[in-house]
């Protein structure tokens, strides 16, 4: 197995544990969960990299980048849904208006259902993480999955596109922010931060984390309207390779 690979397989490996260690109630724990999120997200990077460099892109590594990606992504989502709270909600604010009393700190730790909740902390308000945002994310995930194998078989090769790239920064960001979020506001409450600074800290990262969620959706459902612009007439032409050439 090759260094490009051998950095996916460390990447599928480490997603269960990315995907449980938010659960704990430590914010050791979850800062654990956020330092291997970033290092899979760098590994994501890292992989692609030293396989083109090195020309050492392989039917295997083909296999499980895709499979990897998937993963991590569910195993980021499950969490973030969770702990932010939102429920069956169908707005952006968290349905849970009071995560700050006291000083910002302790509350962000209140029990809702036997669990604490931790949205996003913005000047106008909590942001959760709504159903319908997970389910446009994983649905268009797994419709592309099935577009490009589907695509495959008539001939034609689905490259990632330019807005599909900036999705996938925009996305990285957000899961980076919400599991950062996790572990600083369990340390806030256990050693009781108080004051302006630590809530403009708190508004800060919940600001950058709602806007590339924010970017990251509408992204999301852009590319896929690309997508089907640029490649959904192989489907309703008898020969796949006249679509082709024709782009």
């Amino acid at each position: 197995m090759n260094l490009p690979n051998a950095l996916t397989v460390g990447r599928i490996a480490i997603t269960p544990l990315i995907a449980i260690l938010p659960f704990a109630n430590s914010w050791t724990l979850r800062l654990v969960a956020w330092i291997l999120f970033l290092i899979a997200a760098g590994s994501d990077y890292a992989d692609g990299v030293l396989a083109r460099s090195r020309n050492e892109i392989t039917d295997l590594g083909k296999l499980l980048d895709p499979l990897a990606d998937k993963l991590l992504l569910v195993g980021t989502l499950v969490p973030m849904f969770w702990l932010t709270g939102s429920g069956t909600a169908l707005g952006l604010g968290s349905p849970h208006q009071q995560p700050l009393v006291d000083g910002v700190a302790g509350p962000m730790m209140h029990a809702i259902s036997g669990r604490a909740t931790f949205p996003f902390l913005t000047p106008l308000g909590p942001v959760g993480l709504p159903w319908w945002v997970v389910a446009v994310v994983l649905g268009r995930e797994a419709f592309m999955t099935v577009f490009r194998q589907a695509a495959a078989r008539r001939g034609v090769v689905i490259a990632a596109i330019g807005p599909a790239k900036w999705k996938t920064t925009f996305q990285l960001i957000w899961q980076g922010a919400a599991y950062f979020w996790f572990w600083i506001a369990t340390l806030a409450a256990e050693r009781g931060w108080r004051g302006a600074g630590w809530r403009a800290f708190a508004e800060f990262n919940g600001i950058v984390g709602t806007l590339m969620m924010t970017a990251a959706v509408l992204l999301t459902i852009y590319s896929l309207v690309l997508y089907l612009r640029r490649y959904g007439a192989i489907f309703l032409m008898r020969h796949a390779g006249d679509v082709h050439r024709d782009r």
